[in-house]
């Protein structure tokens, strides 16, 4: 953009050094109450690119939302050229209802690009389309593992496609950086499409604050703004990245209690005993032992588990 380019959002125009918090309108609930998405726009008076960070996909997945709450807070995302669009809950309803999908049932990250007609969440993923995605560059999409599974602090993107994707994943310096293909209905695949550039961090579990992760993620983000000329230098990762571009998850071959011996971020030798499956009634326990070398990068938290449930998720070196 030139330096008195305005950008149009929600029906404001909104121009280089302006700081504005608009609400896109998404639906009503039964009851007519209104439900709408807040959204902070911070433009530079320098032109410089777009950069959204976003959280709250999955209503429940808290962790990015305090990263990005805790940036707004501290102001930190004011950039010195370009502009950062800062979205703290895109699924309103699953935050009210402690859920990952809106009241439909339907998943917000699996119904991209949407539909004016469709689904609430074909709805939520259109509005998105139509307001947000024409604006940025770059994205931040922040998650957190589901269910009572949680994630050692990671990236996630496709690695070896473009360049510039990979070079942005490497300016965040997560621990971890994984090789993840696009998810058919995903906001990273609609973005990809269109030539936009966007990382997934993963840190922690549904409904719990995972402080180390929130600390590594608003360190990342700042890196990042510097990567793209948006903000000043910062200090890098204090270890390298880790990156991996295989990963499995561990299954259980048995239904019972789950009792993980190993801890999240851990090398985990092949033949290593990672964990254990019991009957309740004390009558059998199965040890279970890795059928490959890897880092822990998601562990499953709950202790009553069925057949084929995940357990462990193992990032493979090499």
């Amino acid at each position: 953009m030139a330096p008195t380019d305005p950008l149009y959002l929600n029906g404001l125009t909104i121009w280089p050094g302006e700081r504005v918090l608009t609400r896109l309108v998404v639906s009503r609930l039964p009851s007519g109450t209104l439900i709408d998405v807040p959204v902070h726009v911070l433009r530079a008076p320098a032109p410089g690119p777009t950069l959204l960070l976003m959280a709250g996909m999955h209503g429940d997945e808290v962790n990015g939302i305090e990263i990005i709450r805790r940036m707004l807070r501290r102001d930190l995302l004011m950039p010195t050229r370009g502009t950062v669009v800062a979205i703290p809950i895109l699924n309103i309803y699953g935050f009210l209802n402690f859920s990952r999908e809106v009241p439909d049932g339907k998943d917000v990250n699996r119904a991209f690009p949407g539909s004016p007609r469709g689904s609430l969440a074909s709805r939520v993923a259109h509005r998105f389309m139509r307001e947000i995605m024409p604006l940025l560059d770059y994205a931040v999409d922040f998650h957190t593992g589901g269910a009572a599974r949680a994630n050692y602090p990671q990236v996630r993107c496709e690695l070896g496609v473009d360049p510039e994707t990979d070079a942005l994943a490497a300016a965040f310096g997560a621990p971890f950086t994984l090789h993840a293909g696009l998810r058919p209905g995903s906001v990273r695949e609609a973005a990809q499409r269109l030539g936009k550039r966007l990382l997934v961090f993963e840190t922690g579990e549904s409904l719990r604050l995972d402080e180390p992760g929130i600390e590594l993620a608003v360190a990342g983000t700042l890196r990042v703004l510097h990567h793209l000329g948006m903000g000043p230098a910062v200090p890098g990762p204090a270890q390298p990245s880790i990156v991996c571009r295989r990963h499995t998850w561990l299954r259980a071959r048995f239904a019972g209690l789950f009792r993980a011996h190993v801890q999240n971020g851990v090398f985990l030798e092949k033949g290593q005993v990672y964990g254990s499956v019991a009957d309740p009634y004390g009558e059998r326990a199965v040890r279970l032992e890795s059928p490959v070398s890897g880092y822990v990068v998601g562990l499953n938290h709950m202790p009553v588990v069925n057949q084929g449930d995940a357990l462990l998720h193992l990032a493979l070196p090499g």
